[in-house]
């Protein structure tokens, strides 16, 4: 059954399945993978860092410490367009999790957060 609420423990299963998928994608793999590396210590590290940027975003709560614009604009630059595949990944991976109702509140922040990262890298 798909949860109706969101929890600390749901976006950790939220990480998991989207990073799994990021990680295996023709176009946004090899991005990922030179930010953050290869190894699974530092995708868990990666994983647990912005599931606490999201319990921040979703419950008003988490221990995130970061700038992640600044992170996109220090990567090398890469098709605008990889934004929709990161947000088609992203809405996969929600639906396994939540119920329409749920999905569709994270996926407006989500949306909200590739524009906004959109025009700052592409003004």
């Amino acid at each position: 059954m798909k949860s109706n609420t969101i929890t600390q423990e749901n976006i950790k299963i939220l990480m998991e399945i989207f990073y799994e998928k990021i990680r295996k994608d023709e176009n946004l793999g090899s991005i990922f993978n030179n930010a953050i590396g290869t190894s699974d210590k530092q995708w868990e590290e990666h994983k647990i860092k912005i599931g606490n940027f999201w319990s921040g975003i979703l419950l008003g709560k988490g221990d995130y410490n970061g700038q992640p614009l600044k992170k996109h604009l220090e990567l090398p630059s890469f098709p605008k367009e990889f934004f929709e595949i990161w947000l088609k990944l992203f809405e996969e991976s929600l639906d396994k999790i939540y119920n329409e109702e749920m999905k569709n509140v994270i996926l407006q922040r989500a949306q909200m957060i590739a524009s906004h990262f959109k025009n700052m890298l592409y003004q």
